[in-house]
């Protein structure tokens, strides 16, 4: 189902005054601690957030079979892998408000990639901010929030971007001067007017990292270490300033461009298709047309994409994935040349997922598992290496979590939980569901829940509460989600008992 602009637009001013059902808070309280064993004493230590863009966690130490991932692997090894964490919204600007405000979106009111935060949440102080509001020097590179929607209370110096753009050769650069499709209203992923994105899809070229904005931005990154260090190392604690240094990469969002050296790890012939069907009683309201895809030459107007054509686009992102892995690579051995591993806490986390062709469709913009779901690791120098948990977690975790890693002072008003208890106890109990949504026009909110076992979705009007449509999918005997139970009479009784779960909502969910 495509969505044009003005729905979009129009779903999301009405969402932004309507009501929404029980997973918008009332009176939010910031994340009550959770008993447990003790962890180490918070130090201020630094900061160094590594933040992706559409990255599945299709890594190493994730258990992908062929996504090669030496250094990002490396650095799970020194701390921890969080190997189910979901994403508020699988958008970009929206995921990214909700994470750096510790909201849900249903209380920032951010559901497109126009809103900035301080239009909806003028005095809301962001995860950078607070650091810095405490002591920290705070820097920003790259694509932190969503472009021109950079916050500059955050940072003590402004943010910035690497020059240049999204393709390098010859041949892209013409085909994107000269233009041709044009996105206009029919464009469901970013609704900012009429857009020409004629280039290819994909691109490889035999140039070195520092040739694409990845590799220009991982320069920068290094460049700034470089001048933080001598304060966050001073021999004098008056002296001493801790960092915060947020680091966003473009990659692996379209166009998948990289060097070409990262495309020759990979064996296209080797990938595996995938499933291409929707799944069997999938509501219409539940799909979307992919057209992010779409806009970009070579790419079907209408219609699925070609197997040879699948398999080119996937090996194109698994050579993008082993890109900014390599840029990785470089941070961390800068942090190691500067000797601040033992004081520094880094964090990788990716806004969202991404559709490979499942269910027949790409890019997010979907409450499906591929979307919601994203990879997270934390490596603390104060807690155990090394370590692994299943619990659920969610991106707005984050905000609670860095603060008490670094004994900042809590914030009220936070929706998510910190998860240094999992960092002590990985296998202790834990949040009983990860929540999830994502707008569509007629007013209507898509809410997702993810428990243990299931993926529990329900389509609102949000004006008369109406359940429009439902989903369901056992996640343990179903796990690419082929079936929608939701209508099969059989199962009433679980469905009643999870629309009271997701009515309850986040704050029933904590630990």
């Amino acid at each position: 189902m495509s969505q044009t602009r003005r729905e979009f637009l129009r779903t999301t001013a009405i969402a932004s005054v309507g009501g929404a059902i029980a997973l918008s808070p009332r009176g939010a309280r910031s994340a009550e601690p959770v008993d447990g064993p003790r962890s180490p004493a918070a130090r201020k230590k630094n900061v160094l957030f590594l933040v992706f863009d559409d990255m599945r966690p299709a890594l190493g130490c994730f258990g992908h079979p062929l996504v090669k991932s030496p250094n990002i692997d490396r650095l799970a090894k020194t701390g921890m892998v969080f190997e189910r964490t979901y994403c508020q919204q699988a958008v970009c600007a929206p995921s990214r408000a909700s994470m750096l405000t510790g909201r849900r979106p249903d209380t920032t009111k951010i559901y497109d990639l126009e809103t900035h935060i301080r239009t909806t949440m003028p005095d809301v102080v962001t995860l950078q901010q607070h650091f810095r509001s405490n002591g920290y020097f705070t820097e920003g590179i790259g694509k932190v929030n969503h472009p021109r929607l950079e916050d500059a209370p955050s940072y003590s110096v402004p943010h910035r971007n690497a020059e240049g753009g999204n393709w390098v050769t010859p041949e892209n650069l013409k085909l994107q001067k000269e233009g041709g499709k044009v996105a206009g209203d029919t464009y469901d992923s970013e609704p900012s007017g009429p857009r020409t994105m004629r280039a290819n899809a994909f691109e490889s070229a035999d140039l070195p990292d520092e040739a694409f904005i990845d590799g220009k931005m991982t320069q920068m990154a290094i460049e700034s270490l470089g001048r933080v260090a001598p304060r966050a190392t001073a021999a004098s604690a008056s002296e001493r300033q801790p960092f915060f240094l947020s680091l966003g990469f473009r990659k692996p969002h379209l166009p998948f461009s990289a060097p070409s050296q990262y495309w020759a790890l990979y064996d296209r012939a080797t990938i595996p298709l995938p499933y291409p069907k929707a799944p069997t009683n999938v509501p219409d309201v539940a799909l979307v047309n992919w057209l992010e895809l779409r806009t970009f030459s070579g790419i079907p107007d209408v219609g699925p994409c070609s197997d040879d054509m699948t398999r080119e686009l996937i090996h194109a992102y698994y050579a993008c994935m082993s890109f900014v892995d390599a840029q990785v690579g470089k941070i961390l051995a800068e942090l190691d040349r500067l000797d601040l591993r033992k004081d520094t806490i880094i964090v990788l986390w990716s806004d969202h997922g991404v559709k490979l062709g499942e269910h027949g469709m790409w890019s997010k913009h979907t409450n499906f598992e591929p979307d919601t779901h994203v990879p997270l690791i934390i490596a603390d120098p104060d807690y155990a290496a090394g370590s692994r948990t299943r619990a659920l977690a969610e991106s707005v975790d984050l905000y609670p979590t860095l603060a008490e890693l670094c004994g900042l002072p809590p914030v009220e008003g936070l929706e998510g939980t910190s998860l240094v208890p999992l960092m002590v106890d990985p296998t202790r109990r834990w949040k009983s569901a990860a929540f999830s949504q994502y707008p569509r026009p007629g007013n209507i909110m898509g809410y997702s829940m993810r428990t243990d076992r299931y993926r529990y979705n329900e389509w609102v009007d949000r004006a008369t509460r109406e359940v429009k449509a439902r989903e369901l999918y056992d996640m343990t005997n179903d796990p690419e989600c082929h079936v929608n139970l939701a209508p099969n009479d059989d199962q009433a009784s679980l469905v009643a008992q999870l629309h009271g779960q997701l009515m309850a909502g986040w704050q029933a969910a904590r630990p």
